[in-house]
């Protein structure tokens, strides 16, 4: 018999474990990704994180496989097209803030760098390391998902709540949210430590 591997209890669909096994919680600064990641956050908003996986596919194609420059570009006859794609959330008010995003991401590289510069710091350049029993002990936001939602509006950016902010945090490894028991836990607070170690001022 396999051992039975205990994972965080959200991840119950075969797309929702594989995505927690892989990728949910490691700490990412890649601009390409974490730009991917503060899209699917928003076109979830009102929708299950299950959905948006299903899709995922859909909307790296739709998106020009989240190239910030290409998708900035998109202009009214591409939305018309988009509106009409049933691989992705056909909702227009998040398929224009996803170019919104765009050209705010654009401003943001300009002043800062890199996109990754921008949101890691907000925690310091270094993920905080949670010890929740349950997934359900975590926070829906924090004073730092408010502090990097405002900032974001600021650049323009919608559909970037605090809320969506704090599960792009949980996303991308800024914050470490996998349960205490959870495989994945020491793991991704493994490799924080190692990114910090790595990481310049």
């Amino acid at each position: 018999m396999t051992e039975q591997i205990h994972r965080c209890h959200w991840a119950k669909t075969e797309a929702d474990q594989h995505y927690h096994d892989t990728e949910w919680g490691v700490p990412s600064r890649d601009d390409r990704h974490l730009f991917e990641m503060l899209v699917l956050e928003g076109a979830q908003a009102g929708l299950s994180w299950s959905t948006i996986l299903n899709k995922r596919e859909g909307y790296r194609r739709a998106f020009a496989d989240f190239d910030v420059d290409a998708v900035a570009r998109f202009a009214s006859k591409k939305i018309e097209a988009l509106m009409q794609d049933t691989s992705i959330v056909r909702n227009r008010a998040k398929i224009e803030s996803a170019i919104l995003n765009a050209r705010a991401v654009q401003q943001i590289r300009t002043e800062h760098g890199s996109l990754a510069n921008f949101v890691w710091s907000f925690v310091g350049g270094v993920p905080i390391q949670n010890r929740h029993a349950s997934y359900r002990d975590a926070p829906a936001s924090t004073e730092i998902s408010d502090a990097l939602s405002t900032a974001l509006k600021n650049y323009g950016c919608k559909f970037v709540g605090s809320t969506i902010c704090y599960a792009f945090m949980q996303a991308v490894g800024m914050v470490n949210d996998h349960e205490v028991g959870c495989f994945r836990h020491d793991p991704c607070a493994a490799l924080g430590k190692k990114g910090h170690k790595g990481a310049t001022a």
